[in-house]
């Protein structure tokens, strides 16, 4: 199994070398040279299986024997084994043919730690095996820092900066980041939105000289790796369901994209998806382009889903590729073409060529709201935001009644509880091991959305391993 670049100018890497790299030299972004793909029987086999045991199948031919078979069966069971559902990512269902896949019961409670478990198992295993290490930089809008700090953690081969974008997150998202006080962390509140943090993060990595001093590496999306250990829940879920003898539908709240192609992964790897409708709240970008091809940049506004409030999406350039034929040089232009623009369109047949497998939906926060408040009527179950928006785009999307759609649950309410209370009037509590939270002393840093000074905070801080 080798990996090529988007861009289509930087050199094939086997899943070893992807993983450390995270973002190619070209700028672009990782992918299969060819999808592998599961036979029908092969699929079959696999039913009843754990989740670990699954995992394992699943992700082996995109692993290409790069890590040992027994080395890697022991990453993932050790990467699942802390879950608070033996499940891993059980289904829960809510009525005919809508479920809800629970994918918070990781320890940062967000769907974020399915990869991110693992992710950080694989770079240990990895570094310690070369005798090397890295200096990863992570943007997130809310999960993706609190479940990388938590993965990566206390590791000797590893350094972590996260940035994320300054009160515009949840208070809990916050602190699980900030009130880490292992030696190997630090997190940056950036002043700006998750789009200028993921901007701060493209131009570190795409300066090679910066990248080759602090060896740096991501955990967010565009790393390969993290889009691989998603694919299996969709695997999870369509097994459960029937697969392969039976289509399924999933409706996911998206933010980056990367979520979402996961399961697109997982159809090319022979899941039978009926469609994916792509959620969004009110930073509606992927919806205006899969309704009606316009992709142009709008500001980013605050909404109660704030894992989601996000206008540029790095991994929608994956999707793209394959729209564009794996035209690498095409696909450069288009996106040259957009950063300038900010505004992308396609061709009417290549987009349609995808427009009949993404669906868009969209929900405000009065309705997301309201569907949480419906949610807790009907069932008793405390949703949060993100949820509620994948909710409510699986029951308006949905098609076919005899093909089971399968709604996200991206976080546990206990992360939004302020969103969660005021729709139901109950706050969630976080489970026991986090019930201290709020207690723990906090170290945040603050900078301006600035290359020079974020770039020179890192320089300045790698290595000090937690010095002031």
């Amino acid at each position: 199994m080798r990996y090529i670049s988007t861009r289509g100018k930087a050199p094939a890497l086997a899943f070893d070398d992807v993983l450390l790299a995270g973002l190619a030299v070209d700028g672009g972004l990782y992918v299969p040279e060819a999808w592998p793909r599961f036979s029908a029987d092969e699929m079959r086999s696999m039913r009843g299986l754990s989740y670990p045991e699954l995992a394992m199948r699943v992700m082996s031919p995109l692993v290409g024997g790069r890590i040992g078979e027994a080395d890697f069966a022991r990453l993932v069971r050790d990467a699942y084994g802390d879950f608070g559902h033996r499940a891993v990512a059980p289904l829960r269902q809510h009525d005919a043919n809508l479920w809800v896949q629970e994918l918070f019961h990781g320890p940062t409670l967000a769907f974020k730690d399915v990869a991110m478990q693992l992710l950080g198992r694989l770079f240990d295993h990895v570094l310690k095996k070369r005798g090397e290490r890295i200096t990863i930089v992570g943007a997130t809008s809310g999960d993706t820092g609190s479940a990388a700090i938590e993965a990566c953690r206390d590791r000797d081969s590893i350094e972590v900066f996260i940035l994320y974008p300054h009160e515009r997150v949840s208070e809990v998202q916050r602190r699980q980041m900030t009130t880490v006080a292992s030696a190997n962390v630090r997190t940056i509140a950036i002043e700006g939105t998750f789009d200028d943090c993921q901007d701060l993060l493209k131009a570190m990595f795409n300066d090679n000289a910066l990248r080759r001093e602090l060896r740096l590496s991501a955990v967010n999306s565009i790393n390969w790796a993290r889009i691989m250990a998603q694919i299996v829940y969709y695997f999870h879920a369509g097994l459960s369901l029937g697969a392969p003898d039976r289509t399924v539908s999933f409706s996911v709240p998206s933010g980056n994209f990367g979520n979402v192609f996961a399961g697109y992964a997982a159809h090319a790897m022979g899941l039978p998806v009926e469609s994916f409708v792509v959620a969004s709240n009110r930073n509606d970008i992927l919806y205006r382009f899969f309704e009606r091809n316009d992709m142009s940049v709008a500001e980013v506004q605050p909404t109660l889903s704030p894992s989601m409030d996000i206008q540029v999406s790095s991994n929608f350039e994956r999707l793209l590729f394959d729209m564009l034929a794996r035209d690498g040089a095409a696909l450069t232009r288009a996106m040259t073409d957009f950063r300038k623009s900010g505004r992308l369109t396609i061709d009417n047949a290549q987009w349609r060529n995808v427009s009949g497998l993404f669906h868009g939906h969209r929900v405000d926060d009065e309705r997301t709201r309201r569907v949480i408040a419906d949610v807790f009527a009907e069932t008793g179950e405390l949703i949060d935001p993100h949820t509620a928006v994948g909710i409510d785009a699986a029951r308006a999307r949905r098609g076919d009644a005899s093909v089971p759609m399968v709604a996200l649950a991206t976080a546990h309410a206990a992360k939004f509880p302020d969103a969660v209370e005021a729709a139901t009037g109950i706050r969630p509590d976080l489970p026991g091991r986090l019930a201290d939270l709020y207690e723990r002393e906090e170290r945040i840093t603050v900078l301006p959305n600035d290359l020079a000074a974020v770039s020179g905070f890192i320089r300045q801080h790698v290595g000090l391993r937690g010095a002031a």
